[in-house]
């Protein structure tokens, strides 16, 4: 019979497509976690992974049987969670996920109110883009996460709780200085810098300001503070969510 302890073995394989690190995440050896996997797949009939020196591949019907496992791992998940209904609201570990701009100016605004009202709290932080940390919602390997509005969340349960305007940064010096709020033909006459690809803040603005050419008006940056330095460098101009403002 296949064991809920092999099923694991294999998702965390799934995941990481590499023995040695699934085996890492699992805390066994790497043989002990080439075992399970070799008699979970001998009890099937069939590969689940085809192994060679560089990578691992998974098989059509290993494919199957990693998506069934991952609905059985989110059930007894589920089933374990069950207990933690009786208990104390927000005393058990929480695992969050939070894109990275929004978490550097949400989060210290609210811990510390979480800290005091639920001390029992256990919280533990991803911070990632989207895509990732909604990837890792599905799997189970979160129980939340906080995003930025609009983006595909099929088959999540969504709330919105926060909303506000996006400023545009600009230089004390800039001739556009004096403006009080900004147009979409400010914006694109601007040398307007944005995070890279990938981050929901830059399609975001690009809708808003009707800004379609996202080529024109990209920096390769992976943070706010990054592109606050570079507009007083004189560098350029940029958007924040008003969140940032004070940081």
């Amino acid at each position: 019979m296949i064991s809920l302890k092999q099923i694991h073995y294999a998702l965390a394989v799934e995941r990481h497509r590499h023995f040695r690190r699934a085996a890492e995440e699992c805390n066994i050896s790497q043989s002990a976690l080439s075992t399970a996997l070799s008699e979970m797949e001998k009890q099937l009939g069939f590969q689940i992974f085809e192994r060679d020196n560089r990578k691992v591949l998974v098989t059509p019907l290993g494919q199957q049987v990693l998506e069934r496992a991952q609905s059985i791992a989110l059930q007894m998940e589920d089933l374990k969670k069950l207990a933690d209904l009786q208990r104390e609201p927000l005393s058990t570990p929480l695992c969050l996920g939070v894109i990275p701009t929004i978490g550097p100016y949400l989060l210290p605004r609210v811990l510390p109110a979480l800290q005091d009202q639920y001390p029992n709290l256990q919280l533990d932080f991803l911070e990632d883009q989207s895509a990732e940390i909604l990837d890792q919602l599905r799997r189970g390997a979160l129980d939340a996460a906080i995003i930025a509005l609009p983006y595909d969340c099929d088959g999540l349960l969504t709330f919105p709780f926060w909303q506000e305007d996006l400023w545009w940064i600009i230089h004390a010096e800039d001739e556009n200085a004096g403006v009080q709020i900004a147009t979409i033909d400010d914006l694109a006459r601007a040398h307007l810098m944005l995070l890279k690809d990938g981050h929901c803040l830059t399609e975001h603005a690009l809708a808003a300001c009707k800004l379609e050419n996202v080529s024109a008006h990209s920096f390769s940056a992976t943070s706010l503070s990054t592109l606050i330095q570079l507009v007083a460098g004189k560098i350029g101009s940029t958007l924040v969510p008003e969140i940032a403002l004070e940081q």
